[in-house]
């Protein structure tokens, strides 16, 4: 039976959809039947992420009662996805979404959820979905003050969270601290996704990032997320001695996570 992730985020601009796509392909790497959903249904982008511009069956098929949900997938590198409909012809009820991916669980590995980037009916259908959830943020104080209002939102829904995706982080002492960040969402960080002009490279190339830039920092980040979810270790190629002594704290996090839920 395969678990659903949802990946939330209440400011638009941070990544989200880069971040699930990513973390998609590098699952379905590690030998995973993995599909991506998009719940953004009123402002949809995975599709657009992996040259899936107008399908002819989406997500709104689905929610509409027009389409058995099996009829919307749609096979894309090594993995599968379910997009929505950029101009959708009927409404539908959002809330439905938990059900309709009921009888896919035991098909996928992992279900990821890209949720809507805003505080709606969409959102509390990817929460009510999801069995853990990612919030995706960047190292600036609006768009922490969103993540907090996420993470309180996810912990009134009783929705578990995971931990924070870091995203787009130049490294530069402006930004907020990765303690800081922490302290301040009681929430742990499990990756930091340093700032890449790459990434919108691979979205060009509707290519997922971590297979379109396969060593990157970034990419070796999603990597060892994505070991990390499935309950795997990530076997690093390029052994980095200093790491060893000094672990940045997003490894520490992982490793934390890993021996309390997997052991």
């Amino acid at each position: 039976m395969g678990k659903v992730i949802g990946v939330i985020s209440l400011k638009g601009g941070v990544g989200k959809t880069s971040s699930v796509v990513s973390l998609g392909s590098a699952l379905a790497e590690r030998g995973k039947k993995i599909l991506l959903v998009d719940a953004n249904f009123s402002c949809p982008n995975l599709g657009m992420h992996l040259n899936l511009i107008d399908p002819e069956v989406s997500m709104h098929h689905v929610l509409s009662g027009d389409m058995h949900i099996e009829n919307a997938i749609h096979e894309v590198e090594n993995f599968h996805v379910l997009p929505s409909s950029i101009f959708p012809r009927k409404k539908i009820d959002s809330l439905k979404l938990k059900e309709k991916l009921a009888g896919l669980k035991r098909k996928y590995d992992v279900i990821i959820l890209d949720s809507s980037p805003a505080l709606n009916e969409e959102t509390l259908a990817v929460l009510l979905a999801s069995e853990e959830l990612y919030v995706v943020s960047t190292p600036d104080a609006p768009t922490l003050g969103m993540t907090m209002k996420a993470i309180k939102l996810a912990k009134s829904r009783g929705t578990p969270i995971s931990g924070i995706i870091l995203n787009k982080v130049h490294g530069k002492k402006f930004e907020l601290s990765l303690k800081d960040i922490e302290r301040t969402s009681e929430v742990p960080v499990m990756a930091v996704v340093p700032h890449d002009i790459r990434v919108l490279k691979s979205l060009s190339a509707s290519v997922p990032f971590v297979r379109h830039h396969p060593e990157s920092k970034g990419g070796v980040e999603y990597r060892k997320l994505a070991a990390l979810i499935v309950g795997e270790r990530f076997e690093n190629k390029r052994k980095n001695l200093f790491r060893r002594f000094d672990p940045p704290k997003q490894e520490i996090n992982r490793e934390i996570f890993y021996e309390t839920i997997f052991h």
